[in-house]
């Protein structure tokens, strides 16, 4: 794409991470042909300062029956989400039967607080596998896209909704132009549309390029989410730093002129401003400091492997697609990689092609190197992890830089 997907303004790439699969299609041995890769490059619109992808991959190729990541695998975040109903649900307690829609709601463990509060709710998510996981706690869901058609459906059958709330989703949809047409129908006159989603900030703050993934079309700031919302007739009236997911921000969006925008705002756009965070310089120095981290990262492997250490991986996230095959890692450098997610066990990783083991792999002995891909789940995963550091097992990671821990 040479044009913004949001403002149709002259888009600039900035950095390609090469030939990449499907993050999360993990195929199984003897089943690596005619594996699907396209290619990851990162571009920033000139006129709304939007990054984004610069080639879409189809959603039914990433979003399906089989999906197989599920928010409820940390409790990190099943607390996180908790928290989250509650603060919804006593946001919405002064008004009369409250009515609380989730796009992309995966496994329900959001709105599975709202419904066992006995509040009107209703997720939708395309994936099959999760939605069926959500119904089970209690949680009802349409399996479907969520776009205008679906927008307009659910409030000519369900009503108006008072909040329609979305995490780590919309960053995820380039056909926003009908998600806020959906959202313009959906909402009551004073209702508000809440998101939270990786902060590019954050991204470039830390060096987190495998926050970049074919899911990940979208890389907001407080400056691109403002003029997108103004775009379609929403103005930004909140935004709050989360600490979750390697960093990120939650974007209250209502109808303009219905809200008084927080000093929230103000204060966020004023940091992205300090930082010259949508500057085309900015981009720069992020993508050499990209390079730098994969040359660092494959020397120090590479390294480690002629001296004949042993190293697995901790965690077969959707990311590490982006790493591995970004940095040219495979099986000769890492043995295996442990993952808690059983319908990626007995797999392999996209692209690289590294084997998956359960997670009592890890100490069936200890390796003596661990790179730790989740590594946005470094504090949880070390925590539960404490025998590899006393046995003098070492992470390896390399976020904001590559370094042994």
């Amino acid at each position: 794409m040479t044009t913004c997907r949001i403002c149709a303004g002259p888009l600039t790439e900035f950095l390609d991470l090469g030939a990449q699969p499907n993050s999360d299609a993990f195929p199984r041995p003897g089943e690596t042909e005619g594996e699907f890769f396209f290619r990851l490059a990162v571009g920033r619109c000139g006129s709304c300062t939007m990054v984004q992808l610069m080639e879409e991959v189809p959603r039914e190729r990433m979003f399906h029956e089989d999906y197989p990541y599920h928010s409820s695998g940390s409790s990190v975040m099943r607390e996180h989400f908790e928290a989250t109903a509650r603060g919804i649900l006593a946001g919405a307690a002064d008004r009369q039967d409250p009515f609380v829609v989730e796009i992309g709601c995966n496994d329900g463990v959001m709105l599975a607080t709202v419904a066992a509060a006995g509040r009107r709710h209703l997720g939708v998510d395309p994936s099959a596998g999760v939605a069926d996981r959500a119904r089970a706690k209690g949680v009802r869901v349409r399996t479907a896209f969520f776009e205008e058609k679906t927008a307009l459906d659910i409030a000519a059958t369900e009503g108006r909704a008072d909040v329609v709330y979305a995490a780590n989703t919309l960053c995820h949809i380039p056909y926003l132009d009908s998600i806020f047409r959906g959202l313009d129908a959906l909402l009551k006159p004073d209702g508000v549309f809440v998101f939270e989603d990786p902060y590019f900030g954050e991204i470039v703050e830390r060096t987190s390029f495998d926050q970049i993934y074919d899911e990940h079309f979208y890389f907001f700031t407080a400056r691109s989410v403002r003029n997108m919302a103004h775009r379609y007739g929403f103005e930004l009236v909140d935004v709050l730093r989360l600490p979750v997911h390697g960093g990120e921000v939650r974007y209250t969006l209502a109808r303009q002129g219905t809200r008084v925008p927080t000093a929230a705002v103000a204060e966020l756009l004023a940091d992205e401003d300090s930082k010259e965070l949508s500057e085309p310089a900015t981009m720069e120095r992020f993508a050499a400091a990209v390079r730098r981290t994969r040359d660092e990262l494959t020397s120090l492997l590479t390294r480690l492997r002629a001296e004949g250490r042993q190293i697995v991986a901790y965690g077969a996230t959707a990311k590490s697609a982006t790493v591995a095959n970004y940095c040219g890692i495979g099986s000769e450098l890492i043995s295996f990689v442990c993952d808690t997610t059983p319908a990626k066990q007995g797999r392999l990783t996209p692209g690289s092609h590294i084997p998956i083991r359960p997670s009592d792999a890890f100490g069936d002995p200890y390796p003596e190197y661990a790179l730790l891909f989740a590594w946005n789940h470094a504090e949880e995963i070390m925590a539960k992890e404490q025998e590899f550091r006393a046995r003098g097992g070492k992470w390896i990671l390399y976020t904001p830089d590559v370094h042994i821990v």
